[in-house]
């Protein structure tokens, strides 16, 4: 592991039964670096994530974060890890039966056991800075489009300033213009936070716009890795049919045929 990374996978791999789901995964993070992954869907992408979370636990190979294994941390270190994640999920996954801000402050009020009208002043401040108002507080997430929901989980996930951010496939379901929106809203409060970040994603618009650095995943195994401006001078078959969406190529897509 570099001195510099602050997430390593060293030979991860996880299994379910004798399906194989990841091989063998290298990947390192750099601190303060933005590391996109890509591919298509039941590559290995959400499995991988959920093994850095915590949520699931690979058969083989190491996870470290700042440099410590968190395969063998009791419930202490990994409580006190989680601390410095932040997430946004996939679907925004906002509570209907709580207010806006409620939402954002969730994690603040619950995990951290913050009193509520100072967390509260922490939601409004994050909510401003994904461009929402005081006003859209006191609503439900019902009441909100797919693209303010979106920014409301983008606030929650900002909320505790975490030091590691979590993107799941963050612009699924929002038309282009309010996902290059949320891209931006990305890009500009992870740069203030100087957080490092994870995310998955299959949209190529968001990894070129949001990444330092892109690797592709393919049946388990990452089988490409570089710089964003690289990506699209990669050299490899695989990467080049995915980026451009087409369907001959390398990646033969399983159809069953009339």
């Amino acid at each position: 592991m570099s001195s510099d990374a602050k997430i390593a996978l060293k030979g991860v791999s996880k299994r379910f039964g004798k399906k194989v789901v990841l091989d063998g995964i290298d990947l390192e993070i750099p601190r303060g670096k933005s590391l996109v992954v890509i591919g298509g869907s039941g590559t290995g992408k959400s499995v991988m994530l959920k093994c850095v979370l915590g949520l699931l636990r690979p058969e083989q190979g190491q996870i470290l974060i700042d440099g410590e294994d968190a395969m063998k941390f009791g419930a202490d270190q990994r409580e006190k890890v989680l601390r410095k994640f932040g997430m946004l999920f996939q679907g925004s996954a906002l509570f209907d039966s709580l207010k806006v801000w409620e939402n954002v402050a969730f994690g603040l009020i619950q995990g951290r056991r913050m009193k509520r009208d100072q967390a509260k002043q922490i939601a409004l401040d994050k909510l401003g800075q994904v461009g929402l108002g005081p006003e859209v507080a006191e609503l439900s997430p019902a009441e909100l489009s797919g693209g303010m929901q979106k920014r409301v989980a983008l606030a929650r996930a900002i909320a505790a300033e975490p030091e590691i951010i979590f993107f799941d496939e963050p612009t699924t379901g929002l038309d282009p213009i309010m996902a290059d929106v949320i891209n931006n809203l990305i890009k500009a409060c992870v740069q203030q936070l100087g957080a490092t970040t994870l995310s998955i994603t299959h949209d190529m618009a968001s990894a070129r716009k949001i990444a330092d650095y892109i690797a592709m995943i393919y049946k388990g195994k990452i089988i490409w890795h570089g710089t964003a401006a690289e990506v699209d001078h990669s050299g490899n078959a695989y990467v080049d049919q995915f980026i451009h969406g087409r369907a001959d190529g390398p990646i033969q897509m399983e159809v069953l045929k009339p």
